[in-house]
């Protein structure tokens, strides 16, 4: 779109935040054009080198960071619903948040959030129940560290209902259908991988406060941050261009 026919003010410009620490090569490229990073601290990926490399990185570029816990899934990377106790899941996402916290004690960084992933994230937004349980935990150990929960979720209602704050977020790279849910990625077109599509949505979110989803409709959203995916083979393509057109 032409300088001349964009609106002059955004309704609201989020916060850039990407999934890193997931063993992507081009790592380094990507920190200089965010402005957090959700790192995964061992459940679907990472381990304390890993963890090390990436807040070394936020560091050396000025960047928040936050804990990125899964289902302790490394085989399906995360994004296959584990089936376990509900004891379990629970020390597990304690045992990966407390390395992060340990890690980033070592560097003199502070958890800036908690963001769940891939299918975590994604059965959170449905079950009542489990979000509950992963919000209970986290006003009992981490009350004050916000949550990243997507609009209309389960997790954001229990998140609220638990008392801790939260930043409502919005994919930039992936497509939504027509209940807010993210299409899945067996779904042709579910990543966004082009510079033209992710910068549409991205122009719809925050000049128009909206979302269109797989099928045409058009969902009303806010977002306080905003995600790309670090695992995009394309962000490099794409990233730092929509970081200068609308940021800068």
């Amino acid at each position: 779109m032409p300088d001349s026919e964009r609106p002059k003010k955004p309704l609201f410009l989020p916060q850039i935040n990407c999934d890193l620490g997931e063993g992507v090569a081009w790592e380094e490229e990507i920190f200089p054009f965010i402005d957090a990073a959700s790192i995964a601290c061992g459940g679907h990926y990472g381990t304390q080198e890993t963890l090390n490399a990436s807040l070394l990185l936020a560091k050396r570029f000025g960047k928040e960071v936050g804990a990125h816990p899964s289902y302790p899934d490394r085989v399906n990377f995360g994004r296959v619903t584990v089936n376990i106790p509900t004891e379990e899941l629970i020390d597990q996402i304690a045992h990966q948040i407390g390395l992060f916290v340990d890690c980033a004690s070592v560097h003199g960084v502070l958890m800036d959030h908690i963001k769940f992933h891939g299918a975590l994230y994604n059965d959170a937004t449905t079950d009542p129940a489990l979000a509950n349980l992963l919000t209970g935990f986290l006003a009992a150990t981490y009350p004050t560290i916000p949550l990243l929960v997507p609009q209309n979720s389960q997790l954001q209602q229990q998140a609220q209902l638990n008392g801790i704050p939260i930043r409502l977020e919005v994919f930039a790279d992936r497509s939504y259908a027509s209940n807010y849910q993210l299409s899945p990625r067996s779904e042709e077109g579910s990543l966004l991988q082009d510079l033209e599509s992710v910068d549409l949505q991205v122009k719809r979110l925050i000049f128009e406060g909206k979302l269109v989803s797989q099928t045409g409709v058009f969902l009303p959203i806010e977002a306080d941050t905003l995600c790309f995916h670090g695992d995009n083979p394309s962000i490099i393509n794409f990233l730092p261009t929509l970081r200068k057109r609308y940021w800068t």
